[in-house]
Order: structure tokens, then sequence, then C-alpha cells
């Protein structure tokens, strides 16, 4: 299949597109409530359709000024392998690339799903340890 009238926009995905996409890749199901408040507190956000349907998202969430993350980079299984994910981080780096003001830095991070991490490298993104590791917890009521 060849990528083709796609369309990328720039917007948070909507919360019904949000949980599509992220039901579609595996990451389980989600709590709509929970991510409607996420959602609302994004930086920046872009959705790709084919045909008014969602096909893909990406978006950014931190200080807007020296720290970001790259969250939910999520194309249709379907769509992925044509070029699309590239599209969707590109725009997104952009963003925080128009932030980096008078020779400021950005810390940009993200979490690669598994088999994912070739895919990030190719931005410049790559595992730093053991002399810094990315760690994180949740924590559920």
């Amino acid at each position: 299949m060849a990528l083709t009238d796609y369309i990328i926009h720039e917007r948070i995905p909507s919360i019904s597109e949000h949980q599509y996409l992220w039901e579609a890749v595996g990451w389980g199901s989600i709590n709509t409530e929970r991510s409607e408040g996420s959602l609302k507190n994004s930086l920046y956000g872009v959705v790709a359709t084919v045909n008014d349907e969602p096909v893909g998202m990406g978006r950014i969430v931190g200080d807007n000024f020296m720290f970001f993350y790259i969250q939910d980079v999520a194309i249709l299984p379907s769509y992925q392998g044509l070029g699309l994910g590239k599209q969707i981080v590109n725009h997104l780096l952009e963003y925080i690339k128009k932030r980096c003001l008078n020779n400021g830095i950005a810390f940009v991070g993200l979490f690669a799903s598994e088999g994912k991490e070739a895919f990030y490298e190719k931005f410049g993104f790559n595992n730093h340890s053991p002399h810094m590791t990315g760690m994180f917890t949740v924590i559920e009521d």
C-alpha cells in the first residue's frame, strides 16, 4: 500500500480519535475520562487522516520552554512502514525547534514501544545508559 491522500492536521486528537488509535496499536484499553484531561493539557499535537478517518497521531506535553515529552505517536497498523510516523515526528520536532530561542536548549524525551527503538534513533534519540537511565513509575488510585 502506498501512502497517498493523507492530511496532517495540527491539532490535539479528539478523545475518540485518541482512544481509537491507542487501542488499535495494542496499548490496551484507556480510561477516556483520564485521557480527556491529559489531552486538554497537551502543548501541541497532530492527527493524520485519510478520507476524514484518523490513521495516526502524536502529541507533545511538557513545560513548553525547556522540557518536552513526545507522547502517543501511534499509526494504525495497516499504515505503518509507509512514512507517516516519520512525518508526524518531524511535525512534533519542528514545534520544539521553534521554541529553542536565543540558542536555547530543549530536552526531549519519549518512550519507544518494544521494537521501535531504531525508528526513533533516526531522529537522534538514544539510550544513554549506563550514565543516564530513563525511569518512571505508575501511580494508580
